[in-house]
């Protein structure tokens, strides 16, 4: 088994459709990888097309299940006095990245735009991301830390 490290470029949504009755949604998004998960700052203000330009890192192994290949980007709508809106999801599958990623070292999606789809498989916009999965270093995984202190291979 082979791991290593999956970073997402959160770049922007367009379009996204907007659930507010008063003034514009305050979109942010919460990326989940198996059982990891990032939550992007909010757009305040910014309406259906937030751009966020943020990063999160992801530890990844490869093989694993067949059905834990996914990245979840779940879009939400900040509210102030009532409970957060679900605005939809983009599911990404990365099982062929991480193949490729721990085949080769690295391997990597320039930003692209993915559907986001609300819980009745209605569109709702669309969300750009971008991502890399680059393999750790065999020596990093073949030495523990302990305390600061590295256990000697000898």
């Amino acid at each position: 088994m082979a791991f290593g490290f999956m970073e997402v470029h959160l770049v922007s949504a367009k379009g996204l459709q907007d659930t507010d009755l008063l003034g514009n949604i305050d979109p942010y998004v919460v990326a989940q990888y198996k059982s990891q998960e990032h939550e992007s700052s909010v757009a305040r203000g910014k309406g259906g097309n937030p751009t966020w330009n943020e990063k999160f890192t992801f530890k990844v192994e490869y093989p694993g299940n067949r059905d834990q290949y996914k990245l979840i980007l779940k879009i939400m709508d900040k509210d102030t006095f009532t409970s957060d809106d679900f605005l939809g999801q983009a599911t990404i599958y990365v099982e062929e990245l991480l193949a490729l990623g721990m085949e080769n070292g690295t391997s990597q999606i320039h930003p692209r735009k993915y559907s986001v789809i609300a819980a009745d498989q209605s569109y709702r916009g669309e969300i750009q991301v971008g991502i890399t999965v680059t393999r750790k270093a065999e020596n990093e995984t073949s030495r523990e830390h302990f305390g600061g202190w590295k256990e000697s291979e000898n």
